[in-house]
């Protein structure tokens, strides 16, 4: 009877995360529960010319949706990366049933502790104060040409180089780097300064 009662409430509490997931504050600093569809994750593909070789990285990765289609249909590999160890679960699960344990990685933990440089596309489903906290990381993660894919919501720190407004996804792209160093302040501030030349 007790640990009965114990798994109702821990369905209880889990279904009410869930529910309060959909009304999440768009300043949280936090990854909502949010879920991408399969349709949408196919848009995305085809908007970043997603192709077989590039090594796409889904940050919060949830049940590992976007992460199968790329991998499936456009022939990418992927790693998420999911902090919740239920999403972890399921996502491993899904991954297993597509048979694509040798193309798919989840790693429980938080994005911001994982390095990103081997990444191609990063596929990012955030709230705007997580997009705006991994401007540095992203600028000095991402090789030059790397693309991040951005849902809903947009970043003002990257060029943006192809959008679809009916779906609200927007693509960016690493510069490439030129005879100037972007130097990123802890305030976010970018500031630009001549390179030492080689003597």
């Amino acid at each position: 009877m007790f640990w009965t009662v114990q798994i109702a409430l821990l369905i209880c509490i889990l279904m009410l995360f869930y529910l309060l997931s959909w009304f999440w504050p768009p300043d949280s600093p936090w990854a909502p529960w949010w879920t991408t569809n399969k349709e949408v994750a196919r848009v995305m593909c085809r908007l970043v010319k997603m192709k077989k070789g590039d090594v796409m990285y889904d940050l919060g990765s949830g049940e590992g949706d976007a992460l199968i289609v790329a991998a499936k249909e456009f022939g990418a590999t992927g790693v998420g990366i999911e902090i919740d160890p239920l999403r972890v679960w399921q996502s491993n699960f899904k991954i297993k049933q597509s048979k694509l344990q040798d193309k798919i990685l989840i790693i429980k933990k938080n994005f911001f502790q994982v390095d990103l440089s081997n990444a191609t596309v990063v596929f990012a489903y955030l709230v705007p104060k997580a997009l705006k906290n991994l401007k540095n990381k992203f600028l000095t993660e991402l090789k030059p040409g790397a693309r991040v894919v951005c849902y809903r919501y947009t970043i003002d720190y990257l060029p943006l180089i192809a959008e679809d407004k009916e779906q609200k996804i927007y693509i960016y792209e690493i510069p490439k780097k030129s005879n100037k160093k972007i130097v990123v302040s802890s305030k976010g501030k970018q500031k630009r300064v001549n390179k030492k030349r080689d003597l």
